[in-house]
């Protein structure tokens, strides 16, 4: 078996970890998960308890989380060049994160027709999602990319969210957000990764 060990399904968030580990460059084993049937069998689940993809096992240690994974293999594979520098690393954690966190939950949030009311909006971590397409607005257009003047492992998650946001209707298509994507999704690794997938989709059961 490989060193580095990628689990995934072709129609899931794996495919922001495709895309990164295609920007790595290192050599690696894809394991397909069905979902309702391998994603949830009791080898699967002893990597992840919560039979979800994607996961990674490198040199036998597993990692899970999209952003968790890209943040490791940009450390992982420093020879890539996609882990931040000292000047990029608060902007880098700062906004992958948030993309991790108020962006996934308030897109997800509104796709389920949840609207937190004004007493709720204190309680929940991303307040509203206007405000957060506000602030993620504001983040993709302060620089180039989103940790600055250089591509890195950050833009690989918050430009796989903003991608996927504008193409399935979760944000909004503003230009700030376009402009950002287009800069981003053309690189070599996007489009081989992107290319794999699609490939792999109809060998694919539904979700259910």
């Amino acid at each position: 078996m490989s060193d580095l060990v990628f689990y995934t399904n072709p129609m899931s968030r794996g495919r922001i970890v495709r895309w990164m580990l295609e920007e790595i460059g290192a050599p690696y084993e894809t394991v397909l998960l069905d979902y309702g049937t391998t994603m949830k069998a009791s080898d699967y689940l002893a990597i992840n308890p919560m039979g979800k993809v994607p996961a990674i096992v490198h040199k036998g240690r597993v990692v899970t989380e999209g952003a968790a994974i890209i943040a490791y293999l940009a450390e992982a594979f420093p020879e890539a060049g996609l882990a931040p520098t000292a000047g990029e690393r608060a902007d880098y954690y700062r906004w992958m994160f948030f993309a991790a966190g108020p962006v996934e939950a308030a897109t997800t949030d509104r796709s389920f027709g949840v609207q937190p009311d004004a007493r709720q909006q204190t309680m929940a971590g991303y307040g509203t999602l206007d405000r957060v397409v506000d602030v993620l607005e504001q983040a993709v257009s302060a620089h180039s990319y989103i940790a600055g003047e250089r591509f890195t492992a950050a833009d690989v998650y918050v430009g796989s969210h903003v991608g996927w946001g504008m193409q399935f209707g979760s944000l909004p298509k503003r230009e700030a957000f376009e402009r950002y994507a287009e800069r981003i999704m053309g690189r070599p690794a996007a489009v081989r990764a992107r290319e794999i997938d699609d490939a792999l989709i109809p060998q694919q059961e539904p979700a259910g």
